[in-house]
């Protein structure tokens, strides 16, 4: 049913391909409801949304309200607004000058 799992806060998430998870959704939602599994589905290699348990999707959003703060990757989204735009440049330029290092291809800067 899955291709690979990976582990998230010491809990094994499973992941699915989107097809995988409509053609098998009640047997996943059994898993998650009544076996505690947690499913990160994607379409093409990429994370599209999390198959969890109601309890877990309480404990998440209790998380959030108590700080009064976006948790995990939402909580990305404002933490630039206090860097200034040279700090911001200087660090895409240095992944670019890392990417191209690594990946041995030439990686075109726009200006």
């Amino acid at each position: 049913m899955t291709n690979w799992s990976v582990e998230i806060g010491g809990t094994v998430a499973k992941r699915v391909s989107a097809a995988q998870a409509k053609e098998q959704l009640s047997a996943l939602v059994a898993e998650v409801a009544y076996g505690g599994g947690r499913y990160v589905i994607e379409r093409r290699g990429r994370p599209l949304a999390a198959l969890v348990s109601v309890d877990d999707l309480k404990r998440l959003e209790e998380a959030q309200a108590s700080s009064g703060r976006p948790l995990g990757a939402l909580a990305l989204v404002g933490a630039w607004r206090e860097v200034g735009d040279e700090e911001i440049d200087t660090l895409i330029a240095e992944i670019y000058a890392e990417r191209e290092k690594d990946r041995g291809r030439r990686v075109e800067l726009e200006e």
